[in-house]
């Protein structure tokens, strides 16, 4: 038999969560079928077959946590490898062409694998009554931990997994390794301010300007090598808040495309991010963040820069403030900002240049 491994998805992901299997032991799959599932911290990702042939077994089961390298599959002898779908042997590493797309209802269902049946039984849940988050409705072992946990009596206790345990790894490498700093300021935006008024397009525009400016704000730093990478092109990791907690998808090229494309982009990126179908290449290498939390609440914040980038820029509510003017006191919207950056590689004048730069491009008119 041969065997294939859970491969590497990307992003630095170590394991993933098995969801579902769209295959039996015993099928016969052809190349790029949908052969499984996966969910790992970031999005739900359904693998291709890398080769044409028939299922031995399945070496993994819904609900359980694999890492990547490890063997989830094997197939008889015999089968042909499809080269253009793996890089590598089958009984290494290999790589293949992740796919991120919704499940279809009809697979999954109201459906809960025997090991996740199982652990209700243990845990006294009545799957009836839990709303499964798998794709299209499956029961996973986590929403019967979550069920077990609601009904115990006193403090619930439950394991961090998926996105909010990405944060908690995330935010934890950002306090080892970054030496952050905040620069808080606020911009006038009475001129073109409204109800109705794109913020986040104009937030995203004056960063582009800013970067191309100030280009040292807009790098790659490795700490460890001490290494830092101006990147040819402005990538802007836009923070969306979901249920599952922060993702952060990446608007492309900000600096050379027009409003209309750019807001294009972001409505399909806050789309898919909500419903967990971003695929993986759209959360990769960010050259800077960022945060318009405004929207909802707060006027400043010092925020986390997570490396390798060396910046993170902040959006607070906007709010018409009493400002001092020739006449006597006169209300105007102003926009907190703030800027908080990786001390180690931007210096305190490259950070307040920076700030400047956003700050003139959104007191513009137009």
């Amino acid at each position: 038999m041969s065997t294939f491994a859970l491969p590497d998805l990307g992003e630095g992901l170590q394991e993933a969560e098995l969801v579902a299997w769209h295959v039996a032991e015993g099928d016969h799959v052809v190349a790029d079928q949908p052969l499984v599932s996966v969910e790992t911290e970031k999005a739900v990702v359904e693998i291709p077959s890398p080769q044409a042939g028939h299922i031995a077994r399945l070496l993994a089961k819904p609900g359980d946590r694999i890492k990547v390298g490890l063997p989830i599959v094997a197939f008889e002898e015999g089968a042909a490898i499809d080269s253009g779908t793996v890089v590598g042997d089958l009984t290494g590493k290999p790589m293949v062409r992740p796919q991120t797309r919704p499940v279809a209802p009809n697979q999954a269902q109201g459906r809960a694998a025997p090991g996740v049946r199982t652990l209700a039984r243990e845990r006294g849940v009545e799957l009836a009554r839990v709303l499964g988050s798998g794709p299209g409705g499956a029961i996973t072992r986590a929403d019967v931990e979550h069920a077990a946990a609601a009904k115990d009596e006193g403090a619930p206790e439950e394991p961090i997994k998926g996105m909010r345990r990405a944060m908690a790894l995330n935010m934890a490498r950002a306090h080892a390794e970054v030496v952050p700093a905040t620069l808080w300021d606020q911009a006038d935006v009475e001129p073109w301010w409204s109800p109705e008024a794109d913020v986040t397009i104009r937030l995203v525009r004056a960063i582009g300007v800013a970067c191309t400016k100030i280009p040292v704000v807009n790098v790659r730093y490795d700490g460890k090598s001490m290494i830092r990478r101006l990147s040819p092109q402005i990538d802007l990791g836009i923070a969306v808040d979901t249920e599952e907690g922060l993702i952060v998808p990446v608007l492309r090229d900000i600096g050379k495309r027009s409003t209309a494309e750019l807001r294009s982009d972001l409505n399909a990126l806050r789309e898919a991010s909500r419903t967990r179908t971003v695929k993986l290449p759209d959360l990769r290498d960010p050259t800077i963040t960022l945060s318009n939390f405004g929207t909802m609440a707060g006027r400043q914040a010092a925020l986390v820069v997570l490396p390798p980038q060396v910046a993170v820029v902040g959006a607070g509510r906007i709010a018409a403030e009493a400002v001092p003017s020739d006449s006597g006191v006169v209300f105007r919207h102003q926009l907190p900002l703030s800027l908080t950056f990786d001390h180690r590689v931007v210096t305190g004048g490259e950070a307040a240049r920076f700030l400047k730069a956003i700050i003139e491009d959104l007191q513009q008119q137009g």
